[in-house]
C-alpha cells in the first residue's frame, strides 16, 4: 500500500503552490501536472481555482481533456476546489457554449452563483468528515451546487446569511469538490481528508 501517494495537482491556472504545499503538509508527493504522461504517474488530481472557462480551454490546448477524463472514469481520486468543482461537474450553468467539462460529479454547478454583493466572502462550515470543528471557508466568486445526483454526499452547506442552505461541498466516491478555497487559510483538514481518500484508493487496487 501507498503510505505516501503522489497526486498531481492541475497547473495550468491557479492556486498551484498552495495546494501543493497543503497535500505536502498532510503526508503527499505532489507534482505540477501539465502532460497527459504525468497522469499516469499520479494517484489523484487536484484541480485548483482560477476561471474555469480559461480551465477548459487550455485543457484542450495541452491535449489533456480527454486523457483526464478517461482516468476520472476508471477512478482516478480527484479534489477541486471552486473553479474545479465547475470542471467536475456533469452540468454547468451560467457558463460559455464552448466550455468543456469532466463528467466526474452528478452534480449542476452555478458559476458565479453569489452574485456581486458577495463575490468574495468567508464563513464558518462545518463539514461531514472534517473533524475539530468548523471549517473557515473562503469563497472567491465562487459557484454552488444547484442540483445533487443520488450518488452525491454533500458534506457542506452555507450555514448563514443570503446563500444560506446552498450546497457547497461534496463527494462522490473518491471525487470531492468545495465551492471554496481551504489552500488559502493554513488549515489543512480538507486536503487530509482527501489524501486518506487517495490513499485507501492507492492501498485498494
Amino acid at each position: 500500500m501507498h503510505t505516501t501517494p503522489t497526486i498531481g495537482v492541475l497547473a495550468l491556472q491557479g492556486d498551484v503552490r498552495e495546494h501543493r504545499a497543503a497535500l505536502e503538509a498532510v503526508g503527499a508527493r505532489t507534482v505540477a501536472l501539465r502532460r497527459e504522461s504525468e497522469l499516469d504517474a499520479v494517484d489523484g488530481i487536484v484541480i485548483p481555482g482560477g476561471e474555469s472557462t480559461t480551465m477548459s480551454r487550455l485543457l484542450r490546448v495541452f491535449d489533456l481533456l480527454e486523457p483526464l477524463r478517461a482516468r476520472l472514469k476508471e477512478g482516478l481520486p480527484a479534489y477541486g476546489s471552486c473553479a474545479g468543482m465547475i470542471l467536475l461537474a456533469t452540468e454547468v450553468l451560467d457558463t460559455r457554449p464552448d466550455a468543456e467539462h469532466l463528467d466526474a460529479l452528478d452534480i449542476t454547478v452555478r458559476r458565479n452563483a453569489f452574485g456581486r454583493q458577495v463575490d468574495s466572502f468567508e464563513t464558518d462550515l462545518d463539514m461531514t468528515g472534517v473533524d475539530g470543528g468548523p471549517v473557515r471557508a473562503v469563497f472567491i466568486r465562487a459557484p454552488w451546487v444547484e442540483r445533487v445526483g443520488p450518488d452525491i454526499e454533500v458534506l457542506a452547506r452555507v450555514p448563514r446569511g443570503p446563500a444560506e442552505g446552498r450546497v457547497v461541498a461534496v463527494r462522490q466516491d473518491g471525487v470531492f469538490a468545495t465551492s471554496f478555497h481551504p489552500e488559502v487559510t493554513g488549515d489543512l483538514r480538507v486536503h487530509r481528508l482527501f489524501v486518506e481518500a487517495v490513499r485507501s484508493h492507492a492501498g485498494a487496487r
